[in-house]
């Protein structure tokens, strides 16, 4: 019997019901599937990435039939070969390359002007730490290198030249009076000049300066004000008179702007940023660690309009100010990771307030020492219908409670991350609480323990009490799994729709709970690290219940073994990213497991395993095309990392 031939039309329709990655399995099935797999709905925005290399000069000729793309090249140099692959994507790609990066590489000015001109319809070029192109100083001196480039580069929207040692005045200018038209530019890491004359109330500098110069950037700023709309100065030495400056520049309106790590920042330079940009819908102050709660008042005062907001690493800010900044209905995105006086009771006042209040998707309180059990019971009711990312890393406090909560009240999350809770246990995951163990005071008469006297001859009583992280919790039966089947209660296993999660060094945590509630069919990145009591049972477990994982952390899990990964990797096709540092039960034959069935495998770290060899590791790399990197550190004894 002859099987039907669908037509292309229908073959892609049946196939837009796919998840990208099953889209892709099925477009290797047959031609018919590959083609049908390349309708035009499936590949808006598609970017390739790929090292220059002799195969890839085919690639990028098969890439021709795309109506448009985007490419990340890297390791291009000044060799034949890598004039080759620029003349080819020229050739063939020319208008319809949307964005160009070339990260990792080092090619000369005479490369690059041979390419620019021919990709008249670019919208985004990246040249990040591409020193080689302005080393000289010379970059597009000559006019008709500008023509060209102009009338190439006239329609660019994004423009990154972030990590630039030798970015001058010069080169800065005549690049950027190529792009008229400018939406977004980064400077992040730049040596910029940021010099202010007190007296004159301005700024110095001249077109001559082997660094850009304020007056240079505020030039550019005045010109393109009516199309810039975001700006990365993150990493750079921008003392608050040129923030006050750039703030200033008439006609412009920032929408997103990054000062991540900018350290002389003062709150009275970002109370004028805000009052003058105050359209500003993302802003990131992460590290700026001379802001305090001054800052948080005045983006809760001026910035109506914010959706996104990074305060990282600022050490300074406490509560204060954060019940206000609640009450911006735009606000989507909050980080306050490493804020160490951050407690979050102001969250919770400002969340209980009437509308309109923030309606957070994603939340970071990573390293926030302060967070207790009742401000997460209370966060998890209030943001229980908008949330979709929760960090909670190292939030070392946290016990079980939070976790009953947040699988109660957080049923649409998609990202958790508990990391270094180590309060957390099995308990927790199952939604279940632990019984009260049996503490009947003991008679004074049975008390042998040391005791105080005047002499001081028993020195016991010096002795710390003992934590309560080094209690372990009474260990779940099976009558106790028996009660968890039957619960209505809300366990880990709420969260359907978890796409990530992170319980590193939950070290409380067994295969009792592992194997019981980690059964999420849309999980793609999961870390297990450092948790001792877990076995290979787990391991199987989730492999069988977590079949779409791509990232799989298992670092210093002593007791996986070779026997766990050939039971537990046949079952994971879409894996790329395996980490199985200090895992001292794991050989050669995991290795020859990962040959046999992990072909999309791009990153392992067997650092550390004392019975991996880097023979073996070698034999791996020619086995798996898609292989990147392999850390291999200490492994039999040998310090290799492996960079493909």
């Amino acid at each position: 019997m002859e099987s039907v031939h669908l037509p292309i039309e229908i073959i892609s329709y049946i196939l837009s019901y796919l998840h990208v990655t099953d889209r892709k399995e099925a477009s290797l099935v047959c031609k018919s599937w590959y083609e049908a797999s390349q309708d035009h709905r499936f590949q808006k925005n598609a970017t390739f990435k790929f090292h220059a290399s002799t195969s890839s000069l085919d690639f990028i000729r098969a890439l021709a039939r795309r109506p448009c793309c985007g490419l990340v090249i890297s390791h291009l140099d000044g060799s034949s070969l890598s004039r080759q692959v620029l003349l080819e994507v020229g050739l063939h790609l020319g208008p319809h390359l949307d964005s160009l990066a070339l990260p990792g590489s080092s090619i000369t000015e005479s490369s690059l002007l041979g390419l620019l001109p021919q990709l008249t319809g670019l919208r985004k070029l990246d040249l990040h730490g591409l020193d080689s192109l302005f080393m000289s100083g010379a970059f597009l001196s000559r006019q008709e290198h500008r023509r060209q480039v102009e009338n190439a580069l006239k329609n660019l929207e994004e423009l990154d030249l972030s990590d630039l040692r030798y970015l001058s005045d010069l080169s800065f200018n005549r690049l950027t009076s190529c792009t008229p038209r400018l939406r977004g530019l980064a400077l992040a890491g730049c040596h910029i000049a940021f010099e202010f004359d007190p007296y004159r109330g301005s700024p110095v500098g001249s077109g001559s300066s082997a660094l850009v110069s304020l007056r240079n950037l505020l030039n550019l700023l005045q010109k393109q004000a009516g199309t810039l709309h975001s700006l990365d100065l993150s990493r750079t030495s921008i003392t608050p008179e040129s923030l006050r400056s750039i703030a200033q520049v008439p006609g412009l309106r920032l929408e997103d702007l990054s000062l991540r790590g900018c350290k002389e920042l003062t709150d009275y330079s970002i109370e004028i940023l805000c009052k003058h940009q105050n359209g500003l819908k993302k802003l990131d102050l992460g590290a700026c660690t001379e802001l305090t709660s001054r800052t948080v008042l005045a983006v809760s005062t001026e910035l109506k309009e914010l959706q996104s907001l990074t305060l990282s690493q600022d050490w300074k800010i406490t509560d204060k100010g954060l019940t206000e900044l609640m009450a911006l209905p735009c606000l989507k995105t909050l980080d306050l990771s490493e804020c160490l006086h951050v407690s979050g009771t102001d969250l919770v006042k400002g969340l209980s307030c009437p509308q309109p209040r923030a309606q957070l998707q994603a939340l970071s309180l990573r390293n926030c020492s302060y967070i207790r059990d009742t401000v997460m019971f209370s966060l998890t009711q209030l943001l229980g219908s908008t949330l979709r990312k929760l960090d909670l890393t190292s939030c070392v406090y946290l016990t079980d409670l939070s976790v009953h909560a947040i699988a109660k009240y957080l049923p649409a999350l998609l990202v958790l991350r508990l990391g270094w809770c180590k309060e957390i246990s099995d308990w927790g995951l199952l939604g279940m609480v632990e019984p009260t163990q049996n503490c009947e005071p003991r008679d004074k008469e049975d008390d042998k323990g040391p005791s105080f006297t005047r002499t001081f001859g028993n020195m016991g009583f010096f002795q710390p009490p003992s934590l309560p992280f080094q209690e372990k919790p009474r260990l779940v039966t099976d009558e106790d799994l028996g009660a968890f089947r039957d619960q209505e209660g809300a366990s880990l296993l709420a969260l359907r729709g978890l796409q990530e999660l992170d319980l590193s060094a939950c070290s409380k945590l067994t295969d009792t709970s592992i194997t019981q509630v980690l059964r999420f069919p849309d999980l793609q990145r999961l870390s297990l690290s450092m948790l001792p009591e877990i076995s290979d049972d787990s391991l199987v477990s989730v492999a069988l219940h977590c079949r779409n994982l791509t990232s799989l952390a298992l670092n210093l899990c002593p007791q996986i073994s070779d026997q766990g990964m050939a039971r537990a990797l046949p079952l994971l096709h879409r894996l790329q990213h395996l980490f199985l540092a200090c895992c001292d039960a794991v050989t050669n034959e995991t290795l020859s497991i990962i040959a046999l069935h992990c072909d999309r495998l791009r990153t392992l770290d067997v650092s550390m395993c004392k019975d991996i060899t880097v023979h073996q590791v070698d034999l791996l790399q020619s086995r798996l095309p898609f292989l990147e990197k392999v850390q291999c550190r200490f492994a039999n004894g040998t310090d290799f990392t492996m960079v493909l």
